[in-house]
Formats: C-alpha cells, sequence, structure tokens
C-alpha cells in the first residue's frame, strides 16, 4: 500500500463526521517530503471552525494511521475571523 492509499484510509475514518456538517477534504499532493496537502471542500471550505476541524480532527487521524507523515496543511483553510465565513446549520 503507497502512502496515498494510507492517507486515503485514513481521511476515509473521518469523512462520515465531515460529510455530515456539508463537507468533505480531498488530497492535493503529498510532497518528497511527507507533507500532505489537502482540500477543505463544502462546508469545510468555508467554515470558520475549519482550523479546528484540520489540527483536531484532520490532521490527527492522518498523523496516527500514517506515522510516516510528517505534516499536514490544507491548501485553503477559511480563518476564523474571515467575513465571508460561514457555520454549517448544524452548529449555528
Amino acid at each position: 500500500m503507497d502512502l496515498l492509499q494510507k492517507v486515503e484510509g485514513a481521511l476515509d475514518t473521518i469523512r462520515p463526521y465531515l460529510e455530515a456538517d456539508g463537507g468533505n477534504v480531498s488530497v492535493e499532493e503529498i510532497t518528497s517530503d511527507n507533507i500532505v496537502k489537502l482540500r477543505l471542500l463544502g462546508a469545510c471550505g468555508s467554515c470558520p471552525m475549519s482550523i479546528m476541524t484540520m489540527k483536531a480532527g484532520i490532521e490527527q487521524a492522518i498523523k496516527k494511521a500514517v506515522p510516516e507523515v510528517e505534516g499536514v496543511e490544507a491548501v485553503n483553510l477559511t480563518d476564523i475571523d474571515d467575513p465571508n465565513a460561514v457555520l454549517p446549520e448544524n452548529l449555528k
């Protein structure tokens, strides 16, 4: 199993939670130094809580399942103070 397959497997364990809030995540790239770059999709892409979702959920799930990953980054994180950020309906 290659690194991408391992990362996708880790993401599959948390996707149901992301999807429950109208979001998802896709792998954009895994760099040569084992940094996973992700794109937050749907509600996750515009949610001000996406930083917490990224650090506490997605990053931890990947690093626990795939220890050779050195870091996890989102290419499109929404800042918590972004005036265009929108909370999913069930978090309002």
